[in-house]
């Protein structure tokens, strides 16, 4: 076995695990997932950059892309899904890419992440184009899917990112290297474990201070939120109680009477406007509660 790539080498922590106690394992697992928060907070900068570079294409009506293979891309489709419920976003600004279709999301599609021309195709398949940003995520940063996909991207014009947690490779059709090196895995080469972890919260990192710059919050409430359930309903009746003198059941009232919208109910009751001009303010304003609230009430 070649023990070149970090991901695939021995973690010397865990090389008798099997003879460790239930206790023991799990310490042992917990003491190493310790360490993935700080693997990130040393490539903060890294993660920055893209963010940076990302926030006015996503404003001037750009998409996000995240292709990957396994758990990788099962944790890219993820990401991806929870923007339209959490911030109201279209289902089309952020959306994840998975070597085998989305029966890989379920079980393992064997060799789907080994042809660089099918991550290709993907790129061509979605319409990716120079607005669209491009970012594969592969702990081993070898995955020929990934790479086919970003290689494909760039000819388009896209801008490229690779999130990986290996050392970075110089690929001259990427644009922004966000490599976390967590170490090797309490089981050899399971990169479900610290490296999945470690994918999971930087995708997080990026479309939550995404969404924020985006104007889909006021302060840390997700006052952009679309009421679609029960608990969203709830959560955004609250959030309306929180930020005005209403009840839970006027508040409640005032999200139905805005089609489950909580920044318009909000701007409803704050200012006083019918649904119709309080949504005309918030565009006038970038679906920015802040400065429609601070610009009125101040």
């Amino acid at each position: 076995m070649s023990w070149d790539k970090i991901t695939e080498q021995q973690n010397s922590a865990s090389a008798n695990i099997d003879e460790n106690s239930t206790l023991e394992i799990l310490s042992i697992i917990n003491n190493e997932d310790a360490g993935v928060a700080l693997a990130i907070q040393n490539k903060l900068s890294e993660i920055e950059a893209f963010i940076k570079a990302l926030i006015p294409r996503v404003k001037g009506g750009g998409r996000l892309f995240y292709v990957g293979s396994g758990t990788s891309g099962r944790l890219g489709v993820l990401d991806a899904a929870e923007c339209p419920p959490t911030f109201s976003t279209s289902p089309t600004m952020v959306k994840g890419i998975i070597a085998g279709g989305y029966d890989a999301l379920v079980r393992s599609i064997e060799g789907a992440e080994d042809n660089p021309t099918d991550g290709a195709k993907a790129i061509i398949d979605y319409g990716i184009n120079s607005e669209s940003t491009v970012l594969g995520i592969t702990a081993s940063s070898t995955t020929p899917f990934v790479l086919g996909a970003l290689e494909k991207a760039k000819e388009f014009g896209a801008m490229t990112g690779l999130l990986l947690c290996n050392n970075p490779p110089k690929l001259e059709y990427v644009d922004h290297i966000i490599s976390i090196i967590v170490g090797p895995e309490v089981i050899s080469g399971s990169t479900r474990m610290k490296a999945g972890t470690a994918t999971k919260m930087v995708l997080n990192m990026i479309t939550t201070t995404l969404m924020i710059k985006l104007n889909k919050t006021y302060g840390n409430l997700m006052v952009d939120l679309k009421a679609s359930n029960e608990k969203l309903w709830d959560r955004g009746t609250r959030i309306i109680q929180h930020l005005t003198d209403l009840s839970y059941d006027d508040s409640l009232k005032l999200l139905q009477s805005a089609d489950g919208e909580v920044k318009t109910a909000i701007v409803m009751e704050k200012l006083k406007m019918e649904a119709g001009d309080t949504r005309e303010k918030l565009n006038e304003n970038k679906g920015s509660l802040r400065k429609v609230l601070d610009g009125e009430l101040s």
